[in-house]
């Protein structure tokens, strides 16, 4: 069974970037064909697909999201990597990672009923 688990970036400050490792267990991030995606959720909001990086190694990013964000892998950690860059308070939301065999529900802000995704974790970016 594949199970995901978002690390835990304690407080970030404005400015500063944001990192988030999602460690996936029970399979392997290259097994074809999977996405491997960051979504978030702000508080009153719904969700908001961030990017994406698929089973090939290839990354896909949120038009809104792009110039800040970059997505990577280490395969043999089997993880994959969220970076943002100059975090504002509007950054501060609930980060999911998520395996799904595409990215389109997640762009129109649904979770697919196949997807797996892991339990969140808070970021909160505050001086």
């Amino acid at each position: 069974q594949v199970q995901l688990q978002e690390s835990d970036p304690g407080l970030v400050k404005p400015s500063q970037t944001l990192s988030l490792t999602c460690t996936v267990s029970g399979g392997s991030i290259t097994t074809m064909l999977y996405y491997w995606s960051w979504i978030r959720q702000a508080p009153g909001k719904g969700l908001e697909w961030m990017g994406a990086i698929s089973s090939l190694g290839t990354t896909s990013y949120n038009p809104s999201l792009k110039s800040r964000t970059s997505i990577s892998w280490d395969t043999a950690k089997n993880q994959f990597t969220l970076q943002l860059t100059s975090v504002t308070a509007e950054d501060t939301a609930v980060y999911f990672c998520a395996r799904g065999s595409g990215t389109q529900d997640f762009i129109n802000g649904n979770w697919p009923h196949d997807s797996i995704r892991g339990q969140g974790t808070q970021v909160s970016v505050s001086s």
